[in-house]
């Protein structure tokens, strides 16, 4: 029940909500250059299990789901997820410095205050677009400084 209103006052207040799924703060970086990999954020839940199985942007050749683990040696390391799972009534963030969607093969590099979409597509929702906006290069997040 509590993720059921959860989702309509998501639809009320204008998050993209389709059937039992909840797609919010969809936002990107700003890149310096187009030859370097661009880096995107949201934040899905759904009301029941499902994953995001593939993910396209007219702006990438490719989009790739990174975890961000620390190996034993302390450093940062980058490994691509095949699909994301999403458990049932749980939010599943994608932010700075943990999971993030890689956009490889951008064609121009992200311009603040410019926007583009992406496809989704889950294993029972099916396709869903969502329009991510860039901020700027520091940000962290769409409430976050250096926007």
């Amino acid at each position: 029940m509590k993720t059921r209103i959860a989702f309509l006052l998501a639809m009320v207040l204008g998050a993209p909500a389709w059937g039992d799924m909840a797609v919010t703060d969809p936002w990107a970086r700003a890149s310096i250059l187009a030859s370097r990999p661009g880096a995107a954020y949201l934040t899905i839940e759904s009301t029941e299990h499902d994953r995001l199985i593939e993910i396209s942007t007219p702006i990438a050749t490719k989009v790739m789901i990174h975890e961000t683990e620390i190996g034993t040696d302390g450093v940062s390391r980058m490994r691509h997820i095949h699909a994301l799972e999403l458990p049932e009534g749980q939010v599943v963030s994608l932010s700075p410095g943990n999971m993030h969607l890689m956009l490889m093969g951008i064609e121009s590099k992200l311009v603040e205050g410019t926007s583009f979409p992406m496809t989704l597509i889950f294993e029972k929702a099916g396709e869903v677009v969502v329009e991510f906006q860039v901020f700027g290069s520091t940000a962290t997040g769409p409430e976050g400084t250096g926007q």
